[in-house]
């Protein structure tokens, strides 16, 4: 269960990737950290592949690679997300083969609709108002199909708004730069949504490049991106984000990541994956 690093603090919280994964029960919401190619939870998506996760349905602003490879291992159920985006690969091979056959749930979504929906269960309230979603043919769709947005009016000057359900995952899965065994941790660079998805989600599971002792983060402490009040798990995973980039420590592989492609785009995208679990798992 020890995810070790050979501190001196025991804590109940420090685990392996193998017992991270098991915590994620089937038929689990969950998001992920990052976007696209950079800082995805590789070790533990690769984790959750090998134990063999099953029924869970993905929630996420604009994943990629992390979220491919759940689809192609047959994790997934449903997937929620504005854009499943490869960047200059086009959008999410698998993912998208998937959705068109109808095997995959594709909940189409957007980005300030997303980000709306986990500041508001960031906040823990039951809606957030958006504006730019207005005029959309998704709001019909989400109002009768997914009941995930409602018209409103505010109730001060009765403009017409859209109420956006809170997004409140059941579990966030993040890879973090470094992390005491506690779930104190720290992203560097960009943070994109994972600061909301930490306070929203019911279950946080850390990956961390670095496990240090406490003291270590004191230097830290205006810039925390998770506290130990909402981190369930911490693992101790150097690499962990690999194929994809992790700022200011290495950046993305993209030759790993086109020879992910041309293999999905053939529909031999967990020929790849089973070849590259190790390296993923970091």
């Amino acid at each position: 269960m020890d995810g070790g690093g050979g501190l001196g603090v025991p804590s109940p919280k420090l685990v392996d990737l193998d017992y991270a994964a098991e915590l994620v029960e089937p038929g689990s919401s969950v998001t992920v950290s990052g976007i696209t190619f950079v800082r995805n939870p590789s070790a533990l998506v690769a984790a959750l592949v090998e134990r063999g996760a099953r029924d869970l349905c993905f929630i996420d602003r604009e994943p990629g690679f992390a979220l491919d490879v759940m689809a192609a291992a047959g994790l997934l159920r449903c997937v929620r997300a504005a854009m499943a985006s490869f960047e200059l690969y086009g959008l999410a091979p698998t993912v998208r083969r998937l959705a068109e056959r109808g095997e995959v749930e594709y909940i189409e979504d957007t980005c300030g609709a997303v980000i709306a929906g986990l500041r508001a269960g960031a906040q823990g309230v039951p809606f957030m108002p958006a504006r730019g979603i207005l005029g959309s043919q998704l709001l019909e769709l989400h109002e009768k199909r997914w009941g995930t947005w409602r018209r409103i009016r505010d109730p001060w000057t009765g403009e017409e708004l859209v109420a956006v359900r809170a997004i409140e995952p059941d579990y966030a899965l993040v890879h973090v730069h470094v992390s005491d065994p506690y779930g104190n941790a720290v992203i560097e660079g960009p943070r994109f949504e994972d600061e909301l998805k930490i306070r929203a989600a019911r279950h946080v599971i850390i990956s961390a490049e670095r496990i240090v002792e406490p003291e270590e983060l004191r230097g830290f402490r205006h810039t925390l991106s998770a506290t130990s009040l909402h981190v369930d798990a911490v693992v101790h995973a150097p690499r962990g984000a690999w194929p994809t980039a992790m700022p200011g420590l290495y950046r993305a592989d993209y030759e790993a990541i086109r020879g992910y492609v041309e293999a999905a785009r053939q529909g031999r995208a967990m020929e790849w994956v089973k070849a590259n679990l190790s390296r993923m798992r970091g």
